[in-house]
């Protein structure tokens, strides 16, 4: 069973409806007693930093998500501002992150200097796959759907899956050990998205 975090922001109905056409196992999770019947998790998002990391902290289930993640190893899968709260701060607020994945969330600038990159980061893009893993298998050619104005900046350039170029190249999925993040919205990119989210139904636990 795949448990989608439901604490007040992204589009849960969407990753449900998404496992749904697949006849993948989906719950939408609200409380410790339905964490506990998910076997991997999807953390959404939407809008600010530290708006996003204050509504999960009072979420009734944070305190048992963060063992399961932690000392349990659940997979998780962080989309969108889901991904930029796995990291430990964020230039867009002052709120502290979960600390999942070592690094920073930084706006997403331009290449040229004195430039300006339209933002935010709105539509579809190109994901080029630059670590052999299996979340991305299959995925070698491939546009996901992205709205942001803030990017994520790993320590360990390891841990950067895939890539994205706008304005400048930044990491548009990450892995750590059991948890992975996507910035862009793949239960908005169509079969590629669903593809995605196939993969990390499959993965073997840590």
């Amino acid at each position: 069973m795949i448990g989608i975090l439901d604490y007040g922001l992204g589009n849960i109905s969407a990753f449900l409806e998404a496992y749904s056409r697949m006849f993948i196992p989906a719950c939408r999770v609200t409380d410790v007693q339905t964490l506990g019947q998910a076997e991997r998790v999807v953390l959404p998002g939407v809008g600010s930093f530290d708006g996003a990391v204050t509504r999960l902290r009072s979420a009734p289930y944070f305190g048992e998500l963060v063992e399961r993640v932690v000392d349990d190893h659940i997979l998780v899968l962080g989309v969108c501002v889901g991904f930029q709260m796995m990291m430990e701060r964020s230039e867009e607020g002052s709120s502290a992150g979960l600390g999942w994945i070592p690094g920073e969330v930084t706006f997403l600038d331009s290449k040229e200097p004195g430039s300006r990159t339209p933002l935010p980061h709105m539509g579809w893009n190109d994901v080029v796959v630059n670590s052999d893993s299996p979340l991305m298998s299959g995925l070698d050619e491939s546009r996901f759907y992205f709205l942001h104005s803030y990017r994520v900046v790993t320590e360990d350039v390891g841990t950067a899956i895939a890539t994205t170029e706008y304005g400048s190249p930044f990491a548009s999925v990450a892995g750590r050990e059991n948890v992975y993040g996507t910035q862009f919205h793949p239960e908005k990119s169509h079969h590629w998205g669903l593809s995605l989210l196939r993969n990390f139904a499959g993965l073997s636990p840590c």
